[in-house]
């Protein structure tokens, strides 16, 4: 099931499946600028990661002295929402709770719930995790949106550019098994402190801004123009296009938690950014799009 927010400026779809973002529109152009989803590159949008970002290694982790298995992001994003009803005319709220299937892959009990709210040209995209369990909840949430490249051409040199309020920037790198080894590299920035986007960029998978390093991100095409940002309090973000694949979008992923280090068998409360959230307790979490070239 589709929700959907619209004002004079934008319209925004959301499915039930995954809470997921579907689309969002210009409505006096018809410009699109998330990504539709196509299988060939990647067939998602806007997944949301829970109760994992990225992957544990060998697709293991522990808890409670005991092992569990859960692939990469988790499984919120391939779950349906139940929608919660009475809210303001510019939200659309949604909200998973523990079933048995979760608890066979994830021991605790919680409530996850998922806002949008559109105001004029910007998206609020809003998280409270509830621990309904009686022990503490360790866990990660992790948003994985897709923004279309702008006039994209395979065959362009630079297809936009990134740009950051840092411009001195190290990314970790994600070496083995979807994990992250020790190595830290200097992020590569043109004569105007910006990243471009080329089809080599993403050779090595992500970059991973860690450390609050960054706070806003904002997406230029090919003419240097602001197209869209992201702005956030996140701990670290990434961004991602398919490993070697040219293709005509970009992800912009701001993260509560991060893959394992390479080797990891520890427990699942001392991965690397864990959130602990004590039983009763919740734990909120948000960040904004901003469409740019209104």
């Amino acid at each position: 099931m589709r929700q959907t927010l619209k004002n004079r400026i934008l319209t925004v779809e959301i499915d039930s499946h995954g809470a997921e973002l579907q689309c969002i529109t210009n409505n006096i152009t018809g410009q699109q600028y998330l990504w539709h989803g196509d299988a060939a590159y990647w067939g998602r949008r806007s997944p949301v990661l829970f109760p994992i970002v990225g992957a544990v290694w060998d697709g293991r982790y522990r808890m409670d002295g005991k092992e569990y298995t859960l692939g990469q992001h988790g499984f919120a994003r391939d779950m349906d929402f139940s929608i919660i009803e009475d809210t303001p005319d510019d939200e659309a709220w949604f909200f998973l709770e523990a079933d048995d299937t979760t608890l066979a892959k994830y021991p605790r009990r919680f409530r996850l719930e998922i806002g949008y709210r559109l105001q004029e040209e910007r998206i609020s995209v809003m998280w409270r995790v509830v621990n309904l369990d009686t022990e503490e909840m360790p866990f990660h949430i992790g948003a994985h949106p897709a923004f279309n490249l702008p006039q994209f051409d395979a065959a362009d040199s630079v297809h936009g550019y990134f740009l950051c309020d840092s411009r001195s920037l190290r990314s970790e790198v994600i070496e083995e098994k979807g994990c992250v080894g020790d190595k830290l590299v200097d992020v590569d920035l043109d004569e105007e402190s910006m990243i471009p986007i080329t089809a080599s960029l993403f050779d090595h998978d992500a970059l991973i801004l860690a450390d609050r390093q960054v706070r806003r991100v904002s997406l230029l095409d090919k003419g240097r123009n602001p197209y869209l940002s992201l702005l956030f309090d996140a701990p670290l973000v990434g961004l991602w296009s398919p490993v070697k694949a040219n293709a005509p979008f970009v992800c912009i992923e701001p993260w509560w938690g991060r893959a394992d280090s390479i080797g990891f068998d520890g427990d699942f409360a001392d991965r690397a950014y864990t959130n602990l959230l004590a039983p009763g307790a919740t734990f909120s979490a948000s960040y904004l799009i901003v469409i740019e070239n209104i």
